[in-house]
């Protein structure tokens, strides 16, 4: 018996190119991930034209295609039809590493070791941003005074601000060896020691090592040889170094001692063979090879060629970040501000994302007749503005083209200029407009004009081009032989004739009590891009999903419990998402109270969940809803920016056909 997506299958199945080019397949709550062994045979046009698929990406050497809430329903009809057998996400991760060079194996190594740690350090460049405004810019007694010199409060807040600077940057090698030990499955515990270890205040501090003389440098003196006593604050490569030390010699002990004695020579071996090498041969090698590194770009960017160095990596940054990998380029960054006390690297990173967002307004002017494009749009350019460029470059930018090469194009200007003037940035992590919180306020005059010219280059290119292209003409009623729409006609009672049916607004209220934030500030291209649908997500406040408007409950996600969907009343579909990523934990942490077919009003129990374990697990644990078939209703009001209690405050006025 066919099932609902059996030819819509068949025909996926062909356009990915058969079955002897699927090296892998999975899937999770909204996407099919394929690994393909010829990712070229894949006609994205033709599968972007399936009536059950939502858009196509490739990101980490996976071709994922969008499908929705029905994806697991999908996914059984696909594996039946192509008569081949699913795998884990995990194998799909590393079946899709065939695709990968080693150069590219390792960078994604990196992306996905910094990945976790970017929040953090997204608040300590916010925070080194605020301390330069209140305690470095002379604002007041003629230019001569800073506001912490006026100010007792601000002097204070000022120094106790540093608390979570140093937090995030002095501390960073704990981060990153944790990161290391939670990617490669080992125990954290181990590495979270491991990183304290390069960071003991009982060492001579990173920072104070230039200044110090080699003779006053403290030792440890074994007698047979004497081993430097210091620490490696804000240091990227010793971490990384120590880090897989520790996740070799865990996994090679475990492997070779019994289970009896594992609990205590496991941990005791690798972590204090871990601390000896670190300290004596892999922190002052990973020193050396950051000093090299960081010199190197240091060098590119302040040499007669620096504006060829500048304009190509203002220009490739944007197609950097398609693939994943541009987190690498945060390692490069820390280590130029631990050696040079700041980083050219960053303003141009702020810079583009700047452009990418100006392309994206110039897209909403073209097509500002266009609601459902706008729909995209707007969201997508204010989230680039503030710094998140995914929903931009795959919901608006990539999709024509020209308006992705057009902000490349005014990035690499940009990058060019800031380069060339010197311009550096204390910190790392703000981009965007709000990236000039992290320049260093010498610099701050040039970078405002080098803003201003991602924001003029991207904009004037893209929509000049996209006029000559006919963009939003059609909308427009330009387009010659364009029909109008007529309006509608009118009932008996004065109102449209399809109100004839019930018109009363109905509401889907919160799913769970917290702050409702945009759907367009979700983490994930997928959701951000509202290629789902649109939708709003909730910081959670408590741990019980919940119902929004009665109805029956479509789906819940087999195995994970992290997602279900449901079927409203009033014929509208919704996918309710809790944390992202989350079906990496394999149902860890979730508990299914309802079953598919089961009646549900609204403000009943769905799913409970622990927000300790999935933060515990590196994953946000913010809760998604998404409307991704609106059933009845003509028109979404959806609230955000408040704070709603899971079934008692609206988060969605629907007004309904």
């Amino acid at each position: 018996m066919a099932g609902k997506f059996t030819e819509d299958s068949r025909k996926l199945l062909a356009y990915v190119g058969g079955r002897e080019n699927i090296a892998a397949v999975s899937h999770c709550v909204t996407r099919m991930r394929f690994v393909l062994n010829d990712p070229s045979k894949a006609d994205t046009s033709a599968i972007e034209a399936l009536p059950s698929a939502k858009g196509t990406f490739t990101q980490a050497g996976q071709f994922q295609v969008i499908i929705g809430n029905e994806v697991s329903t999908f996914y059984n009809d696909f594996v039946a039809v192509a008569g081949i057998e699913g795998v884990s996400k995990e194998a799909v991760k590393s079946a899709a590493k065939q695709n990968q060079n080693l150069l590219q194996r390792i960078m994604s190594s990196l992306a996905e070791i910094f990945a976790p740690l970017i929040p953090a350090i997204i608040v300590g460049g916010l925070i080194l941003g605020f301390r330069n405004i209140i305690g470095e810019i002379a604002l007041f007694d003629g230019g001569t005074r800073t506001l912490t010199q006026i100010s007792v409060f601000w002097a204070g807040m000022n120094s106790f601000l540093w608390l979570i600077g140093e937090a995030v940057f002095h501390f960073l090698p704990v981060c990153i060896v944790w990161s290391i030990t939670k990617k490669m499955g080992t125990t954290q515990a181990l590495g979270i020691v491991l990183g304290i270890t390069l960071v003991s205040p009982q060492l001579l501090n990173a920072y104070s090592v230039a200044s110090t003389a080699a003779a006053e440098i403290p030792k440890w003196d074994f007698g047979f040889m004497q081993v430097d006593m210091i620490g490696y604050q804000a240091q990227v490569l010793p971490a990384v170094l120590a880090g897989f030390t520790l996740v070799y010699l865990e996994r090679f002990f475990r492997k070779i001692c019994p289970a009896v004695i594992s609990m205590i020579v496991v941990p005791f071996c690798s972590l204090l063979i871990s601390v000896i090498v670190a300290h004596g041969i892999l922190g002052p090698i990973g020193w050396k090879i950051g000093g090299v590194i960081s010199d190197l770009v240091n060098a590119g960017l302040t040499s007669s060629f620096k504006g060829v160095f500048a304009g190509v990596f203002g220009f490739f940054y944007a197609p950097l970040v398609i693939t994943g990998l541009h987190h690498m380029s945060n390692a490069i960054d820390l280590q130029l501000i631990a050696d040079f006390g700041g980083t050219t690297l960053w303003p141009m990173i702020a810079l583009s994302n700047i452009a990418q967002g100006s392309a994206v307004l110039a897209m909403v002017c073209l097509q500002k007749n266009d609601a459902k494009a706008k729909e995209i749009s707007v969201p997508a350019c204010i989230s680039c503005y503030l710094g998140v460029t995914e929903p931009a470059m795959f919901g608006v930018n990539l999709k024509y083209g020209f308006p992705f090469i057009c902000g490349m194009t005014g990035s690499a200007v940009a990058a060019v200029l800031s380069v060339v003037s010197g311009v550096k940035a204390n910190a790392i992590g703000v981009g965007g407009i709000p990236g000039i919180l992290s320049i260093n306020p010498h610099y701050m005059g040039i970078f405002s004009i080098a803003m201003a010219i991602v924001i003029v280059i991207p904009f004037t290119l893209t929509f000049i081009i996209g006029k000559r292209k006919g963009i939003g003409a059609v909308k427009e009623g330009l387009v010659q032989g364009a029909v109008p729409v007529s309006q509608p006609a009118e009932c008996a009672d004065g109102q449209p004739a399809a109100c004839a049916t019930s018109c009363a607004a109905s509401q889907l209220t919160a799913c769970v009590s917290g702050q409702v934030i945009p759907m367009e500030e979700v983490p994930d291209q997928v959701f951000a891009s509202k290629a789902l649908g649109d939708g709003i997500a909730i910081i959670p406040e408590d741990e019980v999903l919940r119902a929004p408007a009665p109805g029956t409950v479509a789906v819940v996600m087999e195995g994970s419990l992290h997602a279900c969907g449901l079927m409203l009343d009033n014929g509208m579909e919704v996918l309710l998402h809790i944390g992202l990523d989350t079906v990496e934990m394999k149902g860890d942490g979730f508990e299914a109270l309802v079953k598919a077919g089961d009646r549900v009003d609204a403000g009943d129990c769905l799913i409970r969940f622990s927000r300790d374990k999935i933060k515990a697990a590196g994953h946000p644990d913010m809760v998604i809803m998404v409307v991704t078939n609106p059933g009845t209703a003509s028109s979404i009001d959806w609230k955000s920016g408040i704070h709603a209690r899971a079934g008692k405050d609206p988060v969605a006025l629907l007004e309904c056909v």
